[in-house]
């Protein structure tokens, strides 16, 4: 036969492991849920707000700019070095 306390512990095991996973699986069910409602509030501002998307796209466009410009300065300099003779 199974002794008491045999039966006790695997009950009491069981119950801390469904504890546990239901914890875990609580919490990250309820993180997406703050994520995606965060989301959502974000989607709705940037729709609302579309004079904010115009300003990030030409900073965006200057940026680009900005960095081809300094490739074809790097891009000049190396090709000057590759040809010095030594």
């Amino acid at each position: 036969m199974i002794a008491e306390s045999e039966v006790f512990l695997g009950v009491l095991l069981s119950a801390s492991f469904g504890f546990l996973m239901g914890d875990a699986f609580g919490d990250s069910r309820r993180h997406r849920k703050c994520l995606e409602q965060e989301n959502e509030e974000l989607r709705e501002q940037l729709q609302n707000n579309p004079s904010n998307t115009t300003n990030l796209q030409s900073a965006l466009d200057q940026q680009r700019r900005v960095i081809n410009d300094i490739h074809k300065r790097v891009i000049a300099v190396t090709k000057g070095l590759e040809k010095q003779p030594r």
